[in-house]
């Protein structure tokens, strides 16, 4: 029995074995700052850290499944939207009742799944992988870490420093709370079908932050409204809410001047850090 790989879902599936090896072996295991703590043992004073409880997104045909499956340091659970995937996890796989959810991880309410922390691995549908992310950022104090693979422009992106072109709003918003490493990139050689693109994967690991300082609402909006319209200067991109603080002060045209002579408005958007971003926040708020 075999898989169709189906183009409205972003199916391309992997087959290189030792490419799949190499993704479950980035996936570590322990506690990181500011995410819950996992599930404890008892046995001994101190007791012993249970299994990471991990989530697997899109196993498809189980290529990283059967990886996974062979680390006793995994307590693993899977979401599939295709069927036929999924009745392929079944028939190929022990087991797999009770851990296979047949759902769109997009829609899925995860605290029914998992309790308390837990880890993110997968090959990333292409077509929603952006959107997967800003779901993880949505659990993040429950999420210590992530490992995937998308495709090579988006995992640069995220990973990218300031300054760069490809720097934007999900690279500023995941950056704010985790580190990111580039691991490797894999050709597409490597999938069946090749897609027409490279891909890369990636590690996320949740950083020490536990909060941003500002109302995160209002950074997430300055953040946004900065990027839609990166090639302006700040002044002109983040003209409404500079105007909203100037109401709401009272400010004169004099002091207003004064405000936005400030040399930070005179930068784009890509040239801001996630702190640079959360200081500015604070300046408009």
């Amino acid at each position: 029995m075999e898989v169709r790989a189906k183009k409205n879902l972003g199916q391309h599936f992997l087959v290189d074995q030792t490419v799949a090896r190499r993704i479950v072996d980035a996936l570590r295991h322990g506690n990181e700052p500011g995410v819950l703590s996992g599930p404890v043992h008892g046995g001994g004073e101190a007791g012993s850290v249970a299994p990471s409880e991990v989530l697997e997104i899109g196993p498809g045909m189980g290529v990283l499944t059967q990886y996974l499956l062979q680390r006793e340091d995994i307590d693993l659970r899977l979401v599939e939207l295709d069927g036929e995937s999924v009745d392929y996890l079944l028939t190929h796989f022990n087991g797999m009742q009770g851990r296979l959810y047949q759902a769109d991880y997009l829609k899925l309410d995860v605290h029914r799944i998992f309790s308390g922390a837990y880890r993110v691995i997968g090959n990333f549908p292409y077509n929603i992988s952006s959107q997967i992310f800003f779901k993880i950022l949505e659990d993040k104090d429950r999420i210590p870490e992530v490992v995937c693979m998308v495709q090579k422009e988006v995992a640069e992106r995220i990973a990218e420093a300031p300054g760069s072109k490809t720097y934007g709003i999900l690279s500023v918003f995941l950056q704010a709370w985790y580190d990111i490493e580039y691991l490797f990139t894999v050709e597409p050689g490597a999938f069946a079908p090749p897609p027409k693109v490279r891909s890369a994967v990636i590690r996320l690991r949740r950083n020490a932050r536990t909060e941003l300082g500002v109302d995160e609402k209002a950074f997430k909006n300055v953040v946004k409204m900065a990027f839609n319209q990166r090639r302006k200067m700040l002044r002109g991109a983040l003209k409404p809410l500079i105007n909203e603080k100037a109401a709401r002060e009272g400010w004169s045209p004099e002091q207003l001047s004064e405000f936005i002579a400030d040399p930070v408005f005179e930068l784009r958007a890509e040239r801001l850090g996630v702190e640079d971003f959360v200081a500015l926040t604070r300046k408009l708020s």
